[in-house]
């Protein structure tokens, strides 16, 4: 029994057997944990701002998110071009700033809506080049066979950060949130102490960045801006196994992929519920989120996992909507956070070995693009079907909803990849692969 679960870890962790991929990935969970902290905070900071409109929230959300609508074909092509390490560094050091300014303004008590929403714009602008790059440079320090592993442990650190990251903000703004029930106007200023806390784990990061020995990459020749997103967009065109696999995350974020919706929604309205039961079921999704992004992990060929990880998320997701209370939900959300990440750690680990290093950035932020910048559309989507008026009005829509990601996943079935080609096996027309 012994041996078998240190077999399991090993396997499970085998990418952090390698020094500087490890320091990079414990880095990245704290100042992760942090980042979580500073978003719950951030949400509060909104609703006792606005008076609790949701309309508020809302526009923040859009602010932080709309910058990956804009900007992510044009900062892949970035990435390819300058030195990853410069651009993280430059990425951590704007987000840094952002998360300064708010902890001064909260803790002075000068901060206001419109400031949240500047900053947030700021903080999504410097995300859009941020993400793509940390997903691109997995391959900076792990060999080719752990980069599935590496991908897992990627997803599993965001997962972990986020539960901790929420549960921490909980404990700090306990204080804060009594004083905002008694009427002291000193509440806000003690939301602080979360963003100040997140400052602090960037420095972390930042020395991590500067010291890690990043290797030299292959670049290829440039043209213009426009003809480098022009190529990235060819080759991804050109790749079934690519494009396939882009689809199908970009289709079903549109539709399923939206529990930040979805699981509000239904505790509060559907089922009734309290802040409580809130709170339970993003935990439960968030442990199953966790438990399948160490399946993955622990997988050989995560990739081949692609459509059991999409069934799962659309059977359960599909089953959200008879569940009559938020006891059966629990794990029925479990089951969904298990399904989400084994489709999505197999997805990033197909495209991240297909690729070739010179593409990496452009085709990483095509991928960053169709996740997180279908992410608002999709929301829309989300809210507008199961909003619908009447007792079975929610069942009905989060149907709908599973209904058109499972046509989605029908249309793709057939010509989702069953087995990942590395780029120096894949023919090659004027540096774009051929159909």
């Amino acid at each position: 029994m012994l041996a078998r679960a240190s077999a399991w870890r090993s396997r499970t962790f085998s990418a952090l057997r390698h020094p500087h991929y490890r320091r990079y990935w414990f880095s990245q969970l704290l100042s992760l944990v942090g980042s979580w902290m500073q978003a719950t905070a951030q949400q509060y900071l909104v609703l006792e701002l606005s008076g609790g409109s949701s309309a508020a929230l809302g526009y923040v959300t859009v602010a932080q998110f709309l910058p990956s609508l804009l900007l992510s074909l044009f900062a892949g092509a970035v990435i390819d071009r300058v030195p990853r390490r410069r651009v993280l560094l430059t990425t951590q050091i704007t987000l840094l700033a952002t998360a300064a300014a708010l902890a001064v303004a909260t803790h002075l008590g000068v901060v206001s809506l419109g400031l949240v929403m500047v900053l947030a714009f700021v903080s999504g602008t410097a995300t859009a080049f941020d993400m793509p790059a940390r997903q691109s440079m997995v391959v900076d320090f792990v060999p080719r066979e752990d980069v599935p592993n590496a991908v897992a442990l990627n997803s599993l650190s965001f997962n972990v950060s986020r539960t901790v990251g929420q549960a921490l903000f909980g404990v700090i703004a306990a204080l804060g949130v009594s004083l905002l029930a008694a009427g002291n106007p000193e509440a806000i200023s003690r939301l602080a102490l979360p963003f100040y806390l997140n400052v602090v784990s960037f420095f972390v990061v930042l020395f991590v960045l500067a010291t890690l020995p990043f290797p030299p990459r292959e670049t290829g020749e440039h043209g213009s801006v426009a003809e480098d997103v022009r190529e990235g967009l060819r080759y991804v065109r050109a790749t079934p196994s690519v494009r396939n696999v882009m689809l199908l995350v970009g289709l079903l974020s549109l539709t399923v992929i939206n529990f930040n919706v979805i699981i509000p929604y239904y505790a509060r309205v559907v089922f009734g519920a309290r802040e409580a039961a809130f709170g339970t079921l993003s935990a439960a999704f968030g442990v199953g989120a966790m438990a399948g992004a160490l399946w993955q992990a622990s997988k050989p060929n995560p990739t081949r996992n692609l459509r059991v990880g999409a069934l799962l998320l659309l059977v359960s997701t599909a089953g959200l909507a008879f569940t009559p209370g938020p006891m059966l939900a629990t794990p029925v959300l479990a089951a969904c956070g298990f399904g989400m990440l084994t489709l999505l750690v197999s997805a990033n680990s197909t495209v991240q070995l297909t690729i070739p290093d010179h593409l990496r950035g452009r085709v990483m932020s095509l991928y960053s693009f169709v996740l997180v910048g279908m992410g608002p559309p999709g929301a829309l989507i989300a809210s507008t079907l199961i909003g619908r008026e009447g007792p079975l009005g929610p069942r009905v829509g989060l149907l709908a909803l599973t209904g058109l990601g499972a046509a989605a996943l029908l249309v793709l079935w057939a010509r989702l990849p069953r087995r990942v080609t590395p780029p120096d096996e894949v023919g090659t027309v004027g540096g774009v692969p051929a159909d």
